[in-house]
């Protein structure tokens, strides 16, 4: 493939953010009076959207308390993250080589901006899509519509998705852009496989290793954004 644009999930791909997450879910657990989770069922919800993950554990009537209470912690526990070692020059050696980089994370993008702040790699980003404050994007999928929508991106077949949760591979696809697992993140065992990514990487320097193998494109052609 002719190699334009790469989109990266956040949580579990570009950064390791559980501690601030898991923190702030446990408070807000507290806070409403839902016993704590065991460690399985808690690393199950990161990533994918609270409104989806949370309601099969508490029921659908606690839900707007929790994330309420989880809000209110995570302004602060959200800086409780870190990039995932050699991401960082994933993402310069891509930008240097040419390649349109893009975040489509189902965070909100109230959150998400901040946070590539935070983390020094903001300015490598054209785009930095998520979900709103109010679930409008609550899909990986209307997150993706939304990025390639602000990138124009004109042919899905030049780009790929980088997530590490099954809601990547699939909101991706619906575009027609095929995903690539980062197996160091926070997926369940065989989730990356049975989902359907195209190659899983054990970690961020395999993934750039094989990004850099990929053909550019030619003078004159663009990957929008």
């Amino acid at each position: 493939m002719t190699l334009q644009t790469v989109l990266f999930d956040l949580d579990g791909t570009v950064s390791d953010s559980a501690p601030g997450i898991l923190s702030s879910l446990s408070w807000a657990f507290a806070e409403n009076g839902i016993a704590p989770l065991d460690e399985r069922t808690g690393r199950a919800l990161l990533g994918p959207p609270f409104y989806e993950s949370l309601p099969p554990l508490i029921g659908g009537d606690l839900v707007p308390a929790v994330i309420a209470s989880y809000r209110e912690h995570y302004a602060t526990a959200m800086f409780d993250t870190e990039l995932y070692a050699g991401m960082g020059e994933v993402l310069r050696q891509l930008v240097d080589r040419g390649v349109t980089l893009a975040l489509a994370t189902s965070k909100p993008e109230h959150y998400a901006g901040p946070i590539l702040e935070h983390l020094g790699v903001a300015d490598l980003f054209a785009v930095i899509g998520g979900d709103t404050l109010d679930g409008a994007r609550n899909t990986k999928a209307l997150v993706v519509a939304e990025v390639v929508s602000r990138l124009q991106l004109e042919d899905p077949a030049s780009a790929l998705m980088v997530g590490d949760r099954l809601h990547d591979v699939h909101g991706s696809a619906v575009h027609g852009i095929a995903c690539l697992g980062a197996g160091w993140g926070y997926g369940l065992e065989g989730e990356l496989e049975l989902a359907g990514a195209r190659q899983i990487f054990a970690t961020p320097a395999d993934l750039g290793a094989y990004l850099a193998s990929l053909e550019l494109p030619g003078p004159g052609e663009s990957g929008g954004g």
